[in-house]
């Protein structure tokens, strides 16, 4: 980052039919950030009026498109307006902005180019023990990926350095994104860091989600990064396997015929099809390769 100027900071807050409480988040991000930037998700209510009001910027979906697409489109407009930090926090007063120049603090001494807020560092959180439960499952699924542990993956106060918000790849639309973001960004070798937050649950009842859809879109998201960023081993491992399989139910047809003359036709046709569908399966496994590989250059190029 250049020292010869002063950082640009924006607060980046993703709103879905929050008119109770966007105003309040507005206004208190204003107190500590240069920007304060909404993206109304396809808000029934007045979400986005208020937003303007308060004195943010708003980006407006027609529809609602998901956590993922507001995310997309506020990191769009974050490098439109050429920052340094972006804050991401949710609308529906879960997150306090008080806390947002610690998260400021640790980006603009380039200790991290990510920092997450999480809430299990202390315990200042009233989280039900149901979403707390499933927070440990998700936080397992993602770290097994990323080969480190961090405390709270789903964790949507995060702080990004201009570094991040330039290699930004974001694919998921839905609620996986914040999975997502974390393991395209150990792909990418950034440093990532975690400071512990509060968050309320009593008394919120702003955008929330089912937290079984949750997890079931949380895993989606993570099976298909897996299946784009490691097609060889998703596909290929599994395809050369089955190619095996196949050729050792072919060499038992063979084998059978000449000891007795019988031709196993069943064992035949579940021999053909493993070795079409192995085949199948590499075939896949390298198509995938060569497009994840080619975008990703595309990708460097245009950082470069």
């Amino acid at each position: 980052m250049e020292n010869s100027r002063r950082l640009q900071t924006i607060a980046a807050i993703p709103a879905f039919n929050e008119e109770r409480t966007i105003a309040k988040m507005v206004l208190l991000a204003q107190k500590y950030v240069d920007k304060v930037v909404v993206c109304d998700d396809g808000s029934a209510d007045m979400t986005a009026d208020i937003a303007k009001v308060s004195g943010a910027l708003v980006v407006c979906h027609k529809n609602n498109e998901g956590k993922g697409a507001a995310l997309r489109s506020l990191f769009d407009k974050a490098r439109e307006l050429d920052a340094d930090i972006v804050i991401t926090l949710d609308g529906d007063d879960q997150h306090d902005p008080k806390e947002i120049p610690e998260f400021i603090q640790l980006i603009a001494k380039d200790e991290a180019d990510i920092v997450i807020g999480s809430r299990f560092l202390k315990n200042t959180t009233d989280m039900p023990l149901y979403r707390r439960f499933g927070s440990k499952i998700l936080n397992g699924l993602v770290n097994s990926v990323n080969k480190q542990k961090i405390t709270d993956t789903q964790s949507g106060f995060r702080a990004y350095a201009r570094k991040a918000i330039e290699r930004m790849s974001i694919s998921a639309t839905g609620i996986g994104v914040d999975s997502e973001i974390l393991m395209d960004a150990v792909n990418c070798n950034m440093r990532i860091k975690e400071i512990p937050i509060g968050c309320r649950y009593k008394g919120v009842d702003g955008s929330t989600y089912n937290p079984i859809r949750h997890s079931m879109r949380v895993i989606r998201t993570i099976l298909k990064y897996i299946s784009l960023k490691r097609p060889l081993l998703v596909f290929g491992a599994p395809g050369a396997l089955t190619i095996g399989v196949g050729l050792w139910l072919l060499f038992q047809v063979v084998d059978t015929y000449f000891a007795t003359s019988k031709f196993a036709i069943g064992t035949m046709l579940i021999s053909t099809i493993a070795i079409l569908l192995g085949f199948f399966a590499i075939f896949t496994a390298i198509i995938l390769f060569a497009i994840g590989n080619t975008m990703q250059s595309k990708k460097n190029r245009d950082i470069a």
